[in-house]
């Protein structure tokens, strides 16, 4: 958006050549009393009528998730009507983006960087004046040994259902085949699949579940809606790994919605989906062939 043009000067001609008129001196104690929230802080406090905050939550989302959402489902029409069958199909989620290593390198930690730009802009929107978004979603470091816990026993209780519902997905033809990296094994491989992993959580989890079930809480949204609309929206940017990935991922969305609506702490979610990717991407990455070829994404 542009900035907006000042007005004319006090002394600078005016249309006539005469100087414009000068005003009055107002005193301090005439003058009209500042907004609290902007006399007290420089951030503007979060909109709160309807139409800007569902604008505000589309832009959000068309920036980030919502526009991979979009993808994923042109991806998953263009997969199902191939000739080749969606079961022989493969998808790539952390692919090389050049032969010369350096560059590689380059474009992965851009890449990184500017995914996680629709999270600072999610907090940003969050954040009101006397409260930090970061306290107010639980992004905070205030519970690291039972963050970290709760976030452990929520990657394992979606992680291995998940690679049993992806091992039957791939038997019945209805899940790609997914090389979760595809990266050389450089020096760097494995600090960039880890810094990958992050980004995906926090990306999601702030975005698709704290952001978004704020907002819509704003709204009026109904808990079964909130829980509802977070968990299809995490299913329907999966969509380009297959219908076994989009149902085991809505089921995971209407956990970590929950678990948020209940505990109002997004980090257990960001540890839990860390673990997640770090294992499926490095384990990718360091496993022999022959055991990945078992498991179905070989």
């Amino acid at each position: 958006m542009g900035a907006a043009r000042p007005g004319p000067r006090s002394g600078h001609p005016g249309p006539t050549g005469d100087p414009a008129p000068t005003r009055e001196p107002v005193s301090a104690s005439t003058r009209a009393p500042r907004p609290a929230a902007e006399a007290g802080s420089g951030v503007a406090p979060a909109p709160t009528h309807p139409r800007r905050l569902r604008a505000e939550v589309l832009l959000v989302l068309g920036l980030s998730v919502g526009q991979s959402a979009v993808y994923a489902v042109v991806s998953i029409i263009s997969r199902i009507t191939a000739e080749t069958p969606l079961g022989q199909q493969s998808a790539t989620l952390n692919p090389s983006r050049s032969p010369r290593p350096l560059l590689d390198l380059t474009y992965q930690l851009l890449g990184i960087g500017f995914a996680l730009v629709p999270v600072a802009l999610a907090l940003f929107l969050l954040s009101e004046p006397g409260r930090s978004a970061v306290r107010r979603i639980g992004l905070d470091r205030g519970r690291p040994v039972r963050d970290l816990g709760a976030g452990l026993g929520l990657a394992a209780l979606i992680g291995i259902p998940g690679l049993g519902l992806y091992v039957v997905g791939r038997a019945l033809g209805v899940t790609v085949q997914v090389h979760a990296s595809a990266l050389n094994a450089l020096w760097w491989t494995v600090p960039v699949l880890i810094l990958a992993a992050l980004q995906n959580a926090l990306l999601e989890e702030v975005v698709a579940v704290a952001y978004l079930m704020e907002r819509l809480e704003q709204l009026r949204w109904s808990t079964p809606a909130l829980l509802a609309a977070s968990a299809l929206l995490r299913g329907a940017y999966h969509l380009y790994q297959g219908i076994g990935p989009f149902i085991g991922n809505v089921v995971m969305g209407l956990l970590f919605a929950e678990y948020y609506r209940r505990r109002r702490r997004v980090m257990p979610l960001v540890v839990a989906h860390t673990t997640l990717d770090v294992v499926a991407f490095v384990g990718y990455a360091l496993l022999p062939d022959e055991v990945l070829a078992s498991l179905g994404v070989g």
